[in-house]
């Protein structure tokens, strides 16, 4: 089976997957593959996309696989008539597009955090047990989770969300808000308060505002990393334009988590 699956992907390196259909409206075509990347177009039901090549990223409804179509953005190919739950195309570089920046790191750092760093993002998300709209009027629901269909159709636990399902919704979602490990030199050490701090001021900004940050050149560059937290995080303190008090309260909890002192290494690699 191996060798016929090697053939098949070198016939589909070979020339460019097209003529393959959207099957749903308002499908997002993404910078990277997987939702917390920003939204560069929209397609619907019909439009037909061309595929340039696939890559494995986030999983959405059971299928992991993600299409880089002529726009030069992704879609998830759950939502591409490909008539296949395979590539057809070829594989896309080793970073699926998402683009690691400064040389990359080690794939060992931590894709969760810490029950302190959960709790501070838990508490400072809130508890919404069904969809509503939150202070700038985007559509979540349990703790912070960003809906991605209407009526967040996404989300694979019952509504009305209880507690513990709203953090289990939390703990799925986590994985992907540690995307801070691609932009990061693999020369930084991060400790498990210092993660979940970044983690949790990535869950609120979106992996893409935290790639070209001051904070992440800052690391980078080796400054130290309390430092850096102190000096950076207190910046982003506005939405919708407009500085909000709670953003304020957040970076504030977010700088005193990472001064927590801990021996236990979250970056990078999770120890």
């Amino acid at each position: 089976m191996r060798f016929v699956t090697s053939a098949i992907a070198l016939l589909a390196s070979t020339q460019l997957a097209s003529g393959y259909t959207i099957k749903a409206d308002g499908v997002n075509c993404r910078s990277g593959p997987g939702t917390s990347y920003s939204v560069v177009r929209s397609y619907n039901s019909g439009n037909d996309v061309t595929l340039s090549c696939q890559t494995s990223g986030e999983t959405i409804k059971g299928d992991s696989l993600w299409d880089k179509t002529q726009h030069g953005c992704y879609v998830a190919d759950y939502y591409v008539q490909t008539g296949t739950s395979g590539y057809v195309a070829k594989k896309c570089g080793s970073t699926g597009g998402g683009g690691s920046t400064g040389g990359g790191s080690s794939s060992g750092y931590c894709k969760s955090v810490n029950a302190a760093s959960l709790n501070l993002i838990k508490e400072f998300e809130g508890f919404v047990k069904s969809p509503a709209p939150d202070p700038i009027g985007l559509p979540t629901v349990g703790y912070g989770h960003l809906c991605q269909t209407k009526g967040c159709k996404e989300v694979k636990y019952k509504f009305p969300l209880t507690q513990a399902t709203a953090e289990a919704l939390l703990k799925d979602d986590i994985p992907k808000y540690t995307c801070l490990g691609k932009y990061l030199n693999g020369k930084v050490k991060l400790n498990d308060y210092q993660w979940g701090a970044l983690v949790s001021w990535v869950f609120n900004v979106g992996c893409g505002n935290a790639k070209s940050s001051n904070l992440v050149k800052r690391l980078n560059a080796g400054e130290n990393p309390n430092t850096v937290i102190a000096g950076e995080l207190p910046k982003w303190n506005k939405a919708g334009g407009r500085v909000l008090s709670g953003l304020t309260r957040r970076r504030n909890a977010e700088v005193k988590l990472a001064k927590t002192p801990s021996s236990k290494q979250a970056y990078p690699s999770c120890k």
